[in-house]
């Protein structure tokens, strides 16, 4: 194991270092693997992410019996801050890494670079890449294929933009996370209803060419002089059998991709390209959507730790945290190996009913475990499964199988 190169650090010690964001789980493993202390802040306050970490604070505190509330209700970036700033009081912290959820708030991730070093991209470039105006500008000025955007603040300005690009649209909002919030909008009359209805107080909305076909990323990890794709993924989104209710929310990944050469190495021409423009450096990945015609076109970058942290490490047998921080202190990338030939699928489980929980640490595949006998309403996350198989067709179809088995585990509570 390499040590953190900075002379602001403590190089004798072991060093401390605190994940953030929405779900950590994979990402306080891959500290813990890498040799350090993992502290956490999230929203969940899973089981599994309570005993990977010497201290973990959480929005959402889980006590059996009671209910762990709703996701888009009782989440508030801010509160992160607030943790963030209790965790400061108790315990020494060395560095932060990004899981999701704070992407779009520059001026909390201020406030935690005020006090603690980034262990990755800076805010500045962070905001950046995520600043959907800019963003879109710069794919137009490198000639790299991207969904036809535009960006209205009201619905007479939604309507214009939608006639320009032509039905059907997607909308979304500014700022968001796993595909929460976006619609399909098929007509005029159905974008007045979808805008009254979501986005009566939204300062800024896009309006994007809908594109039919595949979800897919890139995961990368980059130098300020070199950048390296991992692996291409393919994404799995709103499936209503694992009881997502968003029709484009995340729902886990497929890693590798199964695709034609051509396909991967166009994505990885554009993914790096991307991260270069940008700057960024350590783990950071690409969203693609591939067209019918098989054009894949740039949706978004996240300039952190992405949801496919645990299946690329498995797949190139690499300790992600680890090859990140050599990045970013030591601007050395990772030797890859040959992969091995597995797949790894993640399942995200959301729950169907609302429901009582069982013990799901039972099942060796599960991650973030909620402790038992908690109650999760209809439609909030419930847990991931990771399986690994020797085709596509075989990893996912065991995946299915083991969240079957957990749905059946699980005690229906009225509504």
């Amino acid at each position: 194991m390499s040590n953190i190169v900075t002379s602001s650090f403590y190089p004798s010690e072991k060093l401390n270092i605190l994940a953030i964001g929405l779900d950590v789980t994979s990402l306080v493993t891959s500290i813990n693997r890498a040799g350090y202390n993992a502290y956490s802040i999230d929203y969940f306050g899973d089981s599994d992410v309570k005993r990977l970490c010497k201290e973990s604070l959480s929005i959402n505190t889980q006590i059996e019996g009671k209910s762990c509330g709703r996701l888009e209700d009782d989440f508030h970036p801010e509160k992160l801050l607030q943790l963030f700033h209790k965790m400061l009081k108790i315990h020494r912290i060395d560095g932060v890494l990004l899981s999701s959820g704070l992407e779009d708030f520059q001026n909390i991730l201020l406030s935690i670079k005020d006090h603690v070093k980034f262990l990755g991209n800076n805010p500045s470039n962070i905001s950046k890449v995520r600043d959907k105006v800019h963003f879109f500008k710069t794919l137009k000025r490198l000639k790299i294929p991207h969904p036809e955007t535009a960006f209205v603040e009201d619905l007479l300005d939604a309507k214009k933009k939608a006639k320009d690009i032509g039905y059907p649209i997607i909308i979304k909002p500014e700022k968001g996370f796993g595909g929460i919030g976006v619609r399909k909008v098929s007509d005029k009359k159905h974008l007045t209803s979808i805008f009254k209805r979501y986005f009566p107080i939204e300062k800024r909305i896009l309006i994007q060419e809908f594109i039919p076909g595949q979800a897919i990323s890139a995961s990368l990890i980059s130098t300020k002089e070199k950048v390296l794709t991992l692996t291409v993924n393919e994404q799995l989104l709103g499936m209503s059998n694992l009881g997502q209710r968003e029709e484009f929310g995340y729902c886990g990944n497929i890693v590798p991709l199964t695709s034609s050469n051509k396909l991967r190495e166009r994505c990885i021409a554009m993914a790096e390209r991307v991260i270069s423009t940008y700057n960024l450096i350590g783990s950071n990945g690409v969203d693609f959507v591939v067209s019918a015609e098989g054009i894949p076109k740039i949706v978004e970058v996240n300039p952190r730790f992405q949801g496919t942290l645990e299946c690329v490490e498995r797949v190139l047998d690499i300790n992600l945290v680890q090859a990140h921080l050599d990045a970013f202190n030591l601007r050395t990338l990772p030797k890859l190996k040959i992969i091995s030939g597995s797949y790894y699928t993640r399942l995200i489980l959301f729950a169907l009913m609302r429901s009582k929980v069982s013990d799901l640490k039972i099942h060796k595949e599960t991650r973030d475990i909620p402790i038992p006998r908690v109650i999760v309403e209809r439609g909030e996350p419930l847990c991931s499964v990771i399986i690994e198989g020797l085709s596509r067709e075989y990893s996912l179809n065991r995946a299915k199988n083991v969240a079957k088995t957990i749905y059946q585990s699980l005690l229906v509570i009225p509504e």
